[in-house]
């Protein structure tokens, strides 16, 4: 088996006001970066989501306002003065999801020993009613009830590591108990959730913040110490990572100081924890969702380096 490489034209096409860092050319610095990489993965287009997916995670109300906001306007909506679309992208969102959701079934059914799914705009700000921080669907967490609804896996963690905190990952997260997410994050900063005391209401929500230039060295240790046993002990089917490049010394949205090369040092980590568990449990997956990431200098190198430590460190060239 392969890994597998997921994208869509329509990630460029997802526009926003000149200056918005989540920008269309955060995808084409990515796919640059790719093609000086030897990449011996299978490639898909991510489809369009249905609304079945979407309400999964999100209120019914809410997903409807989102469709008429935007099928009520010829150009750039706004749900906040972060967060914009139009109609196409809304596609954008919907192809995100619908990409995450294709990960998950390429690589439970056997197909794909991996999935990285390089679609904008990112999800995990946005709550189960409400639109945020650029996002409109929390798309991680449609993955994981995903997992959970249609291939009847049970326990699904979560793991994050985007300078911000995933507010929305972790209120789509909540009230399920076989729904794990663990963050590493800068604090204080947006969206000023995340604190070590937000538990969940089953204590399956894992938080560890980090003050402004803590660096990378001590970001790992602490996943290595504190995060990643906490995974371990959930025992999930499935693990999730919501990617995020923004903890990177040089982002414009955060102060972590991490260094291009520890994404991959970070990626190796999270992947021995799934393998402890599949030696432990038989079963353990592990796909990967694209979420921050703002300096378009070291972006697309900062996800060769994810996606080299995923390859290599589940056996793939």
């Amino acid at each position: 088996m392969r890994p597998l490489l997921i994208t869509h034209k329509m990630s460029q096409k997802h526009l926003v006001p000149p200056g918005h860092p989540e920008c269309p050319e955060r995808y084409r610095s990515i796919v640059e970066a790719l093609k000086d990489l030897d990449l011996t993965w299978d490639q898909a287009e991510a489809p369009i989501a249905e609304r079945e997916h979407l309400s999964l995670s999100h209120n019914e109300s809410f997903i409807n306002m989102v469709f008429d906001t935007i099928k009520g306007s010829d150009g750039l909506v706004a749900f906040d003065p972060d967060t914009w679309s139009s109609a196409s992208g809304l596609e954008a969102a919907l192809r995100a999801v619908g990409g995450a959701c294709l990960a998950v079934d390429r690589v439970i059914n056997g197909e794909n020993v991996t999935a990285f799914s390089l679609m904008r705009p990112p999800g995990h700000h946005a709550e189960r009613e409400k639109a945020m921080g650029f996002c409109l669907f929390s798309t991680a967490a449609i993955a994981a009830r995903h997992a959970q609804k249609s291939w009847d896996i049970e326990r699904v963690a979560i793991v994050d590591f985007d300078v911000h905190h995933g507010n929305g990952t972790q209120d789509c997260c909540w009230n399920h108990q076989n729904l794990f997410y663990a963050s590493s994050h800068q604090m204080p900063l947006f969206p000023g959730t995340g604190a070590s005391s937000e538990k969940g209401g089953h204590e399956n929500i894992f938080n560890l913040p980090f003050p402004e230039n803590s660096g990378g060295d001590k970001i790992i240790e602490g996943w290595e110490k504190n995060l990643l046993p906490l995974i371990e002990e959930a025992k999930p089917d499935l693990i999730i990572i919501s990617a995020g490049f923004d903890a990177h010394r040089l982002d414009p949205l955060g102060g972590l100081n991490m260094e291009t090369s520890d994404f991959g040092r970070l990626t190796k980590s999270i992947v021995n924890s799934a393998k402890k568990i599949e030696r432990k449990t038989g079963r353990t997956k592990i796909i990967s969702l694209l979420e921050g990431g703002y300096n378009l200098d070291v972006l697309g190198a900062s996800v060769v380096e994810h996606l080299n430590a995923l390859s290599k460190a589940l056996g793939e060239c």
